[in-house]
């Protein structure tokens, strides 16, 4: 099957789409704190999407069961939700939150500090941010995926991290998952040429340790061979010919860090 192009009307709905997903996580974000659950964090998210007229996509997608992922510390991805995971000082958490309305889906994800954390949390979440925003950096109209995998890549490692290769973006549009798979590594002037109105997500997943990952037996949540902490942030992006659109733009200047005393409720 090949890489759907977008434009007019669906463009207009992806945009819509993309804008509550960012909505959803820029308020569970501002409700963050330490001893909540991450069924805590299920529920908003389904609350809110519900009350900007979505529908979470995550919900029951090849039988996943909740409403959002929810990758605390060492899990690179695909974290259920649990009423006995609650967070703590010094956690990092990955909140993505995939919104589909009306029939067009907008994903997007970010990865939050809880508390006083280490040095090295606080580097992978880091390095994980600038390595989305490097990678969006390279997107448009006629540039090859490799040469965005590769930017990503050099980013991580240059700082003595490492990118998970067993996973990658996507393309997204009526389907919340569909070509192209987007890595994020490579090299240079390689891959799938990208083309104006193609809809792709860039979401690195960034380990302080190895690339090296493992499943659990519950058969979704991935964690790092190595136990080391794991980062990710998330953006959906049209492609242009100037460049790209970020289609889950955060209505907040999203902070990825939430203290102690109180939740985080403001950009500043």
């Amino acid at each position: 099957m090949g890489t759907p192009l977008f434009k007019g009307a669906e463009v207009e709905r992806l945009r819509s789409a993309g804008a509550a997903a960012a909505g959803t996580l820029a308020w569970v974000a501002g409700k963050l704190a330490p001893g909540i659950s991450t069924e805590d964090i299920n529920s908003w998210v389904r609350e809110d999407t519900a009350r900007r007229g979505g529908t979470p996509s995550q919900l029951g997608y090849h039988g996943f069961p909740a409403t959002v992922c929810t990758s605390r510390n060492n899990v690179v991805c695909h974290g259920i939700p649990r009423p006995d995971e609650r967070l703590k000082p010094g956690d990092i958490i990955n909140v993505d939150v995939t919104t589909c309305l009306h029939g067009y889906h907008g994903d997007t994800s970010a990865t939050f500090c809880i508390g006083d954390v280490s040095a090295d949390a606080r580097h992978v979440v880091d390095v994980a941010r600038r390595c989305r925003d490097v990678g969006i950096s390279v997107v448009r109209h006629g540039v090859k995926l490799g040469d965005v995998g590769a930017a990503i890549q050099e980013l991580a490692e240059r700082e003595g991290c490492s990118i998970v290769r067993d996973f990658g973006g996507h393309g997204i549009g009526r389907s919340m998952h569909a070509p192209p798979h987007v890595p994020h590594f490579g090299k240079r002037g390689t891959g799938l040429t990208l083309r104006s109105g193609m809809v792709i997500t860039i979401e690195p997943m960034v380990n302080l340790g190895r690339p090296e990952i493992r499943m659990l037996p519950d058969g979704w949540t991935v964690v790092t061979e190595d136990g080391s902490l794991s980062a990710q942030f998330e953006h959906t992006l049209l492609v242009t010919r100037e460049g790209c659109e970020i289609l889950t733009p955060s209505p907040l200047s999203l902070l990825t860090d939430v203290t102690a005393e109180s939740p985080l409720t403001e950009a500043r």
